[in-house]
């Protein structure tokens, strides 16, 4: 009895969803728009989370270390800086790639490379570019290193700490990053809004269609159930569908972008995000869809259910 009643809602769904050809595609299509216009924003999101954590991994402090101090002590307080929970990554510059490297930078100035052999010994002490999980972590890391008592004093290992150089950068960056991260969840919530209210608005002039057939399907005692049923299966085409659509159409739209968007601070490629995410973003939109779509059929059914 009730695969019965199943199977006959369902058939009831689908007669109305092909019989009102014009209306249903109307629908579909603004579904279409609604759905698009979330899966730009999960797109816009991977863009910009890559660009933020690119930014972020460039950010980072330099502990120079004393000439004279001994490598068994810089590895000690390299082991003491990955301990902290703040810390994400300690990279351990020792004197000879430090010197090294300052030859690199300055292969060109002839006067620099000059003065290096004229003192003949190494200038230079070993570092370690310490990397926090958040920019705002600096601090408490900076403070670590001011406050430790093997650190400090007349006997200290340590030259200097270049977070005070680097505070007026990170301290933007960090505004920077919170500001981005927080306009972006607001522009994303009233797009979400606005498409949801579009998309329900136009399901609810497609039931308007059939308000008389719901008050004649009331009147001869069919259940609210009954009633809601083929509203609600074509609900569920219509996301069903317009999820499908929306993915065709992120096709040739992402491979179009990729090279854009892969040379945008050497992010990541949208094309390549799509391919690999296909399943996940199609899952979203899909479930987004016929949830959106069975959502406002229910809502929109209510007014006419009173006889």
């Amino acid at each position: 009895m009730l695969w019965t009643k199943i199977k006959r809602v369902t058939k009831a769904g689908v007669v109305n969803f092909l019989r009102n050809g014009w209306v249903s595609l109307a629908t579909v299509l603004v579904t279409v728009v609604a759905l698009f216009t979330i899966g730009s924003l999960i797109f816009a999101r991977a863009i910009l989370s890559t660009a933020l954590d690119q930014l972020q991994d460039k950010v980072d402090v330099s502990v120079y270390f004393k000439t004279n101090a001994g490598e068994a002590d810089i590895l000690s307080v390299k082991d003491k800086l990955e301990k902290l929970g703040e810390v994400k990554a300690v990279e351990y510059v020792s004197r000879e790639q430090a010197l090294n490297n300052f030859v690199e930078r300055h292969k060109d100035n002839t006067l620099i490379v000059q003065s290096l052999s004229e003192i003949g010994d190494n200038p230079l002490g070993a570092v370690l570019n310490v990397k926090a999980k958040e920019t705002s972590q600096y601090e408490s890391i900076a403070n670590f290193l001011g406050n430790s008592s093997d650190l400090v004093g007349d006997n200290s290992i340590i030259d200097k700490i270049n977070y005070h150089q680097n505070k007026v950068v990170i301290d933007k960056l960090t505004k920077i990053f919170d500001s981005t991260r927080n306009l972006g969840a607001s522009i994303s919530l009233i797009l979400i809004f606005i498409s949801i209210l579009v998309t329900f608005n136009t399901i609810r002039l497609a039931i308007y269609t059939a308000r008389e057939e719901i008050g004649v399907m009331r009147l001869v005692g069919a259940s609210e159930r009954f009633v809601n049923g083929p509203f609600v299966i074509e609900g569920v085409l219509m996301g069903a569908i317009a999820s499908v659509i929306a993915m065709v159409i992120f096709y040739p739209f992402t491979l179009w972008l990729g090279p854009a968007t892969e040379g945008f601070l050497s992010g990541v490629n949208i094309y390549q995000y799509y391919l690999s995410n296909f399943f996940e973003i199609f899952l979203i939109l899909l479930f987004v869809g016929m949830g959106l779509g069975v959502f406002s059929s229910l809502i929109a059914v209510r007014r006419y259910l009173k006889v």
